[in-house]
């Protein structure tokens, strides 16, 4: 019953002392409920995990070493082999992301037309002014000039998708910073489809603290200042 409002960290579950005081201490990795193979995640300790559970669970028990602080989310999925980002991939990266983000955000606006449950009002009429241009290019895979191209004669389509991601990743705390654990929910995911994102993201953050902060979000995403 004290455990139920009591929240605890990922990694860390709610136990009582004797006196009744509940407090966080590690999740075991063997306790963690089965997964499914869909559901397995790998560590950037290149070692594959049954879920997050076991993940956070194994980095709660490291904590303190430098292995712990090491210990992150790699990306979803057994661990498997990622082909090396090469610099053209990474100089492209920006223009296949932007792309993406500005479509991610349409297709939101295109099902949220009758139920209004995804974006916000405020939101929704951003995006209606890129969802009713009609030069906008349609959702697929393209060739990076007409991508370039369409980024230098429709530049005002790409800002908001580009801010809107940072503000979405931004929440723990909302900073205007996003550290490895807010940015693990969109590199986790993608980095099994777009092998670059890990390099992209790691010189995005052009002072090396650790921290990629709105200004250098924007400016590895061609955004003016």
């Amino acid at each position: 019953e004290t455990c139920r409002n009591f929240h605890c960290k990922r990694g860390k579950v709610c136990h009582t002392d004797k006196q009744g005081k509940p407090h966080c201490i590690c999740q075991d990795p063997a306790a963690c409920p089965p997964t499914k193979d869909y559901e397995h995640v790998c560590g950037t300790d290149n070692k594959t995990y049954d879920g997050t559970c076991q993940l956070f669970g194994t980095k709660c028990q490291l904590e303190g070493t430098k292995m712990g602080r090491q210990l992150h989310l790699d990306y979803m999925g057994s661990c498997k082999y990622i082909p090396p980002c090469t610099d053209y991939e990474v100089d492209q990266f920006p223009l296949r992301m932007r792309d993406w983000l500005k479509n991610i955000l349409i297709q939101y606006y295109e099902r949220d037309l009758n139920t209004s449950e995804i974006l916000t009002e405020k939101q929704r009429n951003k995006v209606k002014k890129i969802y009713q241009n009609d030069k906008r290019l349609v959702a697929g895979d393209h060739p990076v000039e007409l991508l370039l191209h369409d980024f230098e004669k429709n530049y005002h389509m790409y800002v908001y998708p580009v801010h809107w991601q940072f503000h979405q990743l931004d929440q723990h705390p909302v900073d205007r910073l996003l550290t490895h654990s807010e940015l693990a929910p969109l590199r986790a995911s993608l980095v099994p489809m777009e092998h670059c994102i890990t390099r992209f993201f790691q010189e995005c953050d052009g002072d090396q603290d650790k921290l990629i902060a709105l200004k250098e979000w924007c400016h590895c995403f061609g955004i003016k200042e």
